[in-house]
């Protein structure tokens, strides 16, 4: 009987970075830009080893509405970026949560700052 043995160093996991955002803002910052992109670079084999998933989020202020609109806006802030480091868009896959399942909590202001973000998930891929 042959047993199969995964070591760590053979195992891929899943690897995630948030970028933040000001209350009601959707422009990604050039030092975030610049640390997302040395990030994304500093992962060998990228565009063969990981799918991106990216997930927005907002805090509450603001309603409902205008949530869904600024989760649409920043993800799309992010992927931008992805695109023009050349990362094919079929490798991207985007979720919107707006206010809705928050992380943190809203009842605190460093909770809702830690919501507006969006989280860049590398999912490996399974071959």
């Amino acid at each position: 009987m042959i047993l199969a043995v995964c070591t760590p160093a053979l195992a891929q996991t899943e690897l995630q970075r948030s970028i933040y955002f000001g209350g009601g803002r959707y422009e990604v910052d050039e030092w975030q830009a610049k640390e997302l992109s040395d990030w994304l670079d500093s992962i060998p084999n990228l565009l063969e080893k990981y799918e991106i998933q990216l997930i927005s989020h907002t805090d509450p202020i603001g309603g409902k509405e205008f949530n869904a609109w600024l989760s649409q806006m920043r993800s799309q802030a992010v992927f931008d970026l992805l695109l023009s480091k050349d990362i094919p868009e079929r490798l991207i896959s985007v979720k919107d949560w707006g206010l809705e399942n928050p992380v943190y909590s809203n009842q605190s202001y460093r909770g809702m700052r830690l919501n507006r973000r969006v989280d860049v998930v590398l999912h490996p891929v399974v071959f």
